[in-house]
C-alpha cells in the first residue's frame, strides 16, 4: 500500500494562516519532513513528490510559502497553461530572510505538532528557491532538523548579510545539496565556496552538481524534467533521510 494525501491543511502563522499538503505515510505516522515547493507552487506535481517521500515512511508537510500573495488556487497558473517564470519572480525575491524567519519557525512548529509525528528529528526538503527555506529552517532550528537537502537550489551563497550558507554555523544537520549543471544562480565558484561553508561548520555533507541536469531537474511539468536525474536524487534522498531520522 502507498503513501496518501490527507488533504490541505491550514497551519498558523505570525499574523495568518497558509494552506498545506499532507500526505501520510502507509503506516500513518511517521518521522515529520519539512517539503517546500519550487517557484512555481503547490500543484498536483508537488503532491506526488510528497507523497513518494511519505511512502518511504515520512509525514510530510508542504506548506504554500507565498501565501502573503495569495492562496494556492489564486496563485495558479491557468488551466492547461505551464507556470511563468515572470510571473512567479516577483513573489521569490520578496522571500528574503527576515521575510521568511517567523513563518520557518510556524512551518516547523505545525509539522512538530501534526498528531502522526512522533518526537524524534525532522527533516527539510526544498527544491529551487525552496532550498534555500529548507537551509534557513536548519539553521534556526538545529536541536530539531536532522536532516536537510537542497536540489538545484540557486543563491545559496550570496554577499548579502542574511545569505543562506552563513547560517550553516549553527545547523546540526546532514545535508545534502545536489546542483543543477551549469546554474548560473550557483555558479561552480558559490558550490566551492558553500563546501568550504560547510567544512568549517563541521558540518556532513554531500555537495555536487549533477552532470547534465539542468536548474529544475526534478519537476516533470516543466521543460528541465530529466527522469535519469530525479530517480537519482530521490535514491541519495531517500538514503539520507533513513539514515539520520530513523
Amino acid at each position: 500500500m502507498g503513501a496518501y494525501a490527507a488533504g490541505m491543511l491550514s497551519i498558523e502563522l505570525v499574523g495568518g494562516s497558509t494552506e498545506a499538503i499532507l500526505a501520510l505515510p502507509p503506516e500513518g505516522c511517521g518521522p515529520g519532513v519539512l517539503f517546500v515547493m519550487d517557484a512555481f507552487g503547490l500543484r498536483p506535481r508537488i503532491q506526488e513528490m510528497a507523497e513518494r517521500i511519505a511512502g518511504w515512511g515520512y509525514v510530510v508537510l508542504a506548506p504554500n510559502v507565498f501565501h502573503a500573495d495569495g492562496t494556492v488556487a489564486e496563485l495558479a497558473a491557468p488551466a492547461g497553461e505551464q507556470p511563468r517564470w515572470e510571473d512567479v519572480a516577483p513573489r521569490v525575491a520578496r522571500l528574503s530572510g527576515a521575510a521568511v524567519a517567523s513563518d520557518i519557525d510556524g512551518y516547523v512548529a505545525a509539522l512538530r505538532a501534526l498528531p502522526e509525528v512522533g518526537d524524534g528529528p525532522l527533516g527539510a526538503v526544498g527544491f529551487c528557491m525552496g532550498g534555500r527555506i529548507a537551509v534557513r529552517a536548519a539553521g534556526r532550528h538545529p536541536e530539531e532538523i536532522a536532516a536537510c537537502a537542497a536540489f538545484h537550489t540557486g543563491g545559496l551563497v550570496t554577499e548579502e548579510a542574511d545569505s543562506p550558507h552563513r547560517g550553516l554555523a549553527g545547523a546540526r544537520a546532514e545535508f545534502l545539496f545536489a546542483h543543477a549543471d551549469n546554474d548560473p544562480s550557483m555558479t561552480p565558484a558559490q558550490v566551492e565556496a558553500l563546501g568550504a561553508t560547510l567544512a568549517s561548520a563541521g558540518l556532513v555533507a554531500t555537495n555536487v552538481v549533477v552532470p547534465g541536469a539542468a536548474h529544475g531537474y526534478t519537476m516533470s511539468d516543466t521543460p528541465a524534467w530529466n527522469e535519469a536525474a530525479y530517480e537519482w536524487a530521490f535514491e541519495q534522498l531517500r538514503d539520507l533521510l533513513d539514515r539520520t531520522l530513523r
